[in-house]
């Protein structure tokens, strides 16, 4: 288990940046992508690799509960010393997964038809985003495989490890598209299917991965497979309970940012390309908070598990530190630096103006963001979700109230303002639940099975 009285800031720091490096491979995919389809292919297909992106983006961050909820059953279940409840944990995460994974095969056909129905296009656009479509989501259980086992990662503290695999699925992934697209000239389909092998291969390698860092910490006198916990109700409910909280928050969260869009299309195409320019630098932003709130996921969960309030206080206190700072450098470089990034990213002067004009709002969100980021993490860690669920609901219904009488006062930097409160009011509703859950750290009875002990 990771040792949070040792956590020094520097240990901290050693454990986020190759989550940072991992979380920034993401976006580099879809520039190969773009680029292969760009000189390869023909505009339809770039098309028809852009509406399929959003489909499986928007069907996969979804299910993002099969790694947030896998990370803290697991922080947990490794704080408290119970080894064979990490495993239980990864086991029920990855029969939930392949569940999932099935079921999205099933069902592909009115996924695909009705999300191509909703993103309109011309007609050629749509059959070959169709035709994608078909080919990668045979890699859904794969992906879905990979969400748990990228959850156990983090919860146990191998950072080092995720950007292994990060950039394993990254590399194979765009040297199959190339391979694909670019050589064999199948356009759409090409990165399609690339992208499905490269999942499948990656799952398979993390698997390896996983089964021998398990391997080495089976020194319990259960199997390596639990089979009997696995049979347990409680800890299936608590994971599917767990699950479906994150899961409404995520689709809340989901449903503000298409909220703001939407409102940002409101004002015209240059405010809303403007807005997507901006939104950029914030995601660019998020990959720098996260990596610290990853680590929040780890620590807290292990402190939790092990009963000791003394480390969780610790683990909250340093990680959220060096989140703070980072939030703060990267808010001064978007005030300093956003004039440069925006005219870097757009040529035409009228979305630059816009753009530009909203730089201190944008840098005033990644400023107040990191207390949302790092409490999501510590709540995670915690699994202590329903709340998660519930400041996640009050903060959309807040974010959406306010959008109207600001938007209508202030125009554009309204509707800004009112995409600040909703990160702000996240924080102040999970604040408001902040003490009862460090309450709930108590030390572990004599007699009491760890594993048991979930922080609820």
């Amino acid at each position: 288990m990771l040792n949070t009285d040792r956590l020094t800031r520097g240990r901290i720091a050693s454990l986020a940046w190759p989550i940072i490096l991992a979380n920034a491979a993401v976006p580099l995919l879809g520039l190969a992508d773009t680029a292969v389809i760009g000189h390869f292919a023909t505009l339809e297909d770039l098309g028809a690799v852009a509406f399929g992106s959003v489909i499986f983006s928007f069907v996969y961050w979804s299910f993002g509960f099969l790694r947030m909820g896998t990370t803290g059953f697991v922080a947990q279940a490794a704080g408290a010393g119970d080894e064979a409840e990490v495993r239980a944990a990864l086991a029920r995460a990855l029969l939930l997964a392949l569940a999932i994974g099935l079921a999205l095969l099933l069902v592909q056909a009115p996924i695909r038809d009705s999300a191509l129905f909703l993103l309109g296009g011309s007609e050629p656009v749509r059959e070959l985003a169709g035709s994608y479509f078909s080919i990668r989501i045979w890699g859904a259980p794969a992906t879905l495989g990979l969400f748990a086992l990228v959850g156990i990662l983090i919860g146990l503290g191998k950072s080092k490890t995720l950007l292994l695999v990060q950039l394993f699925l990254n590399g194979l992934n765009i040297a199959l598209d190339i391979l694909f697209a670019g050589v064999l000239n199948m356009g759409a389909d090409g990165i399609a299917l690339g992208t499905a092998l490269a999942e499948w291969c990656s799952l398979l390698f993390t698997l390896l991965i996983v089964w021998r860092v398990l391997r080495e910490r089976h020194r319990d006198a259960e199997p390596f497979i639990p089979v009997a916990r696995l049979r347990e109700l409680a800890p299936l409910r608590r994971t599917l309970s767990a699950n479906s909280d994150i899961m409404i928050r995520t689709l809340l969260l989901v449903s503000s940012f298409a909220w703001f869009v939407r409102q940002s299309g409101e004002f015209g195409d240059e405010v809303l390309a403007a807005n997507h320019i901006l939104l950029q630098l914030i995601s660019f932003s998020a990959f720098f908070l996260d990596g610290f709130a990853f680590v929040a996921e780890a620590v807290t969960g292990a402190a939790a598990g092990s009963g000791r309030r003394r480390r969780f206080d610790i683990a909250v206190r340093r990680s959220t530190e060096l989140a703070a700072g980072s939030a703060l450098l990267l808010a001064v470089a978007v005030l300093l630096g956003g004039e440069f990034a925006v005219r870097a990213l757009t040529g035409h002067s009228a979305v630059q103006l816009a753009a530009i004009s909203q730089l201190l709002p944008v840098a005033t969100y990644i400023l107040l963001s990191f207390a949302a980021f790092q409490l999501d993490g510590i709540f995670i860690g915690t699994t202590r979700t329903a709340e998660m669920r519930n400041a996640t609901l009050a903060a959309a219904a807040g974010f959406f109230l306010l959008s109207f009488p600001l938007t209508a006062a202030l125009g554009v930097t309204g509707l800004w303002l009112a995409f600040i409160a909703l990160v702000v009011l996240r924080a102040i509703a999970l604040l408001y639940y902040y003490p009862a859950l460090r309450r709930s750290i108590r030390p572990v009875t004599a007699g009491t099975r760890d594993s048991r002990r979930i922080v609820r």
